[in-house]
This record gives C-alpha cells, structure tokens and sequence, in this order.
C-alpha cells in the first residue's frame, strides 16, 4: 500500500483529504493544529464579529475514517531523494506527498513592516488584533490619546477591504460600551494602487469605497508605504501617520520551504506544476493552494483564492488515487470553475460578481454566506453543514 503524506491542512489540503478518504485511501495528514480554520473569514474574527473559535473545525469532525491519521506537528524540511519529511518532532517516510502548507505575509521589503504591524495570519492573530484594539481604546479612556483612537489598514485588496467593513460595524459598538464619541475614531486604509478592490468591477469598487466611505472610514488611495516604525507608518509625498493599531493586509506569498528545498518557484515563491498538479520536479509530489504556481489556459498564474485552492485539493486527490493504482492514462488537468468575487463590507452588504454577473448590496452579502455552507457541504456532506452552520454562518 503507498504511503501518502499530506502537508497542510487549509483549503486545499483538506479537501485533498476529504476525497482521498471517499476514494478508500489511506493517508496521513499533518497540520499544525487540530483544526481547520476558514481563513477567509478572518477578518470577522479580528473585526469583532464573533469569537475566533466560531471559525475552525476539529480536523477529526471532517476526516472521520480510520484510513486517516492526524500528525500534530510542523513541518522542518523534506527530502525527496530519500521520500522522507522531517517534523519538529519526528520523521514521516511516503511514496507520495501533497504539499499545502499553505502561505506567509508578503512584506515588499518595506522597512519595518514585518516587525510593527499586526497581520491576519491565523485563529491566534485575528484574535490579537480585535484584543489590542479593545485595549487600545480602554486606554484612551485614561490618557486621551488620540493616537489610542487611530487604526491604520494597509492594503485596499479583498482581506483589507473587508477588515475595513467589519471594524466599522464593531468600532461604534465598542465605543457606545466605553462611552467614547465615535465622531473620535478614525481609521484609515493606505493603498499603493491607484483603486481598491481590484478583483471587481470598477463600478462594484465605487459602490464599497462610498459604503465604507459613509460608515466612516476613511480610504487613502495611491499613496506608498515607505516604513513602518512604532505606532507610526511613513508615508510617500504625504504628512506621517501616527496609530496605536496598524495592521497590515497587503499581500501573501507561499512558504519559503519551497524555494529553499531548490523547487522551481515564481517570485511569489509558488512552486510551479504541471497540468495534473504535480511538481515540475518531482512527479511524485503534488503541489496546491497558495503553494502552486499553476497558469490557465492564457497562460496566466491563477490567483491565491479560496475557492481555487478547493477545487485543487480534489484535482489532487483524483488525480494520486489513479496514480497510485497505476492508471497514470486517467489522471486530468485542472480546469477550475471561477465563480466570480465576492466582498462583504460587513454583516449585511457586499459587492461582488457571480458569474460575471454584478450584485451588490444585500444579494452579495446572501451570496457570500451561501458560499460558505457551500464549502461546508464539500467538506463534510450534510452532516458537518448541519452540525456547524449555526455556529459559522449564521454569526
């Protein structure tokens, strides 16, 4: 029976797992926790939605087969010329292994940046941040400063964007709690690029800019990131910007093991595959999610989505389960379904496109969280959706 090894357990190697598990494979998946979190909800997490543990599942609630074993672990390095993966507490050995360990912040060497700034990352981070700023602003209760009061978003993509939303539904909320006027509070959002938003159509941008707008926030476009140092964020051609909160969204590139291991890699650190998914140096390695450097039939890398690392993991898992019972001829190239970008600006407003078709308002905000008990439904059939619906979607 061939070993197979999953490392990582995000979107796509979960759902690597789930298939491998309905195809009667035996596996071994190791992941840093226990759970599975929805990292594309966490920005509800850190803009005071709910609480974080309402967006992960226990890995066990998902993979419910005895064919599969859970490793708790991290990953240190991997050699593939002896098949061996080398944890922080032990060594694993496979015929075949699915990397997507996923990805790290991407800091554009910006002085600072890295060392100054919060970053939604993980359960742990979107907590940090929603905790520092309730700090924060119980702090400015006693010293009145206004800088206590001031949150800077860098990045104006999907992540920063929808922070945005969250925090300007929770920030009046905390303020009528701690008495503070909310006329006080001021949150900016700094983008380099000349609009937000740039997975929509540029009247959808012009719809969530004037809704963010409205709420209060206040969107700085076109203007650089030069530093970051305590509790300030250096502009280009514009005055300094001093905040207790500056939290950074800008941008992701896959874990630097893969070009550290010598793997064929882009300049986002992506390791290129071919077709069916597989390394371009090593066939018995696959590679999905944000890891894969994968192109579309133009010839264009395809994006670090959610919704395409899904839909990798199950290209993964059909495409090692004909390899491992030697019916290479069966194996397909991933062709995925784009289903359009969807934004919430909060609970109850989004923008978005569905199949090319626009939607904005409250239809946007229903298609996003029936994207979510659609992915529910991938995961883990009816019995995960109806077991975790109350508890995620309906937050």
């Amino acid at each position: 029976m061939a070993k197979i090894v999953i490392l990582g357990g995000g979107y796509a190697g979960m759902m690597a797992a789930t298939h491998l598990e309905q195809l009667g494979e035996s596996f071994t998946l190791v992941n840093a926790h226990e759970y599975h979190y929805l990292t594309t909800l966490l920005h509800e997490a850190a803009g005071g939605r709910s609480d974080v543990h309402n967006y992960c599942i226990p890995i066990r609630d998902i993979l419910t087969k005895r064919t599969s074993e859970l490793v708790v672990d991290k990953v240190k390095t991997i050699n593939r010329e002896n098949r061996t993966v080398t944890l922080e507490n032990g060594e694993l050995s496979y015929d075949y292994l699915v990397y997507a360990i996923g990805w790290v912040p991407e800091f554009f060497g910006i002085p600072g940046l890295a060392e100054y700034s919060l970053g939604i990352r993980d359960l742990e981070s979107a907590k940090e941040i929603r905790q520092h700023i309730e700090e924060r602003f119980k702090k400015y209760k006693e010293t009145q400063d206004s800088r206590d009061l001031r949150i800077v978003v860098g990045g104006a993509g999907l992540t920063g964007i929808e922070l945005l939303g969250e925090l300007m539904e929770f920030l009046p909320q905390l303020c009528q709690q701690l008495d503070i006027d909310f006329s006080l509070v001021d949150v900016q959002c700094i983008e380099a690029m000349p609009s937000i938003l740039p997975q929509v159509a540029p009247p959808l941008r012009d719809v969530a800019a004037k809704t963010l707008t409205d709420k209060g926030a206040k969107l700085r476009i076109g203007i650089k990131i030069l530093k970051v140092e305590p509790n300030k964020v250096i502009l280009e051609g514009a005055d300094p910007v001093e905040a207790s909160t500056i939290i950074w969204t800008g941008g992701v590139r896959a874990n630097p093991l893969l070009q550290e291991l010598g793997f064929t890699c882009d300049r986002r650190g992506r390791a290129k595959v071919t077709p069916y998914l597989q390394s371009v140096d090593d066939e018995r390695i696959f590679i999905g999610g944000d890891s894969a450097w994968c192109d579309d039939e133009q010839g264009r890398p395809l994006p670090p989505t959610a919704q395409v690392a899904t839909q990798m993991g199950t290209t993964i898992a059909k495409n090692l389960h004909a390899l491992v019972h030697g019916h290479k001829e069966e194996m397909k190239s991933f062709r995925p379904s784009l289903k359009g970008t969807l934004a919430s600006l909060g609970r109850e407003v989004g923008v978005g496109d569905m199949g090319g078709i626009p939607v904005r308002g409250m239809v946007a905000s229903l298609a996003k969280e029936a994207t979510k008990v659609k992915y529910l439904w991938e995961l883990g059939g009816m019995r995960l959706t109806a077991e975790k619906t109350q508890q995620v979607v309906q937050l």
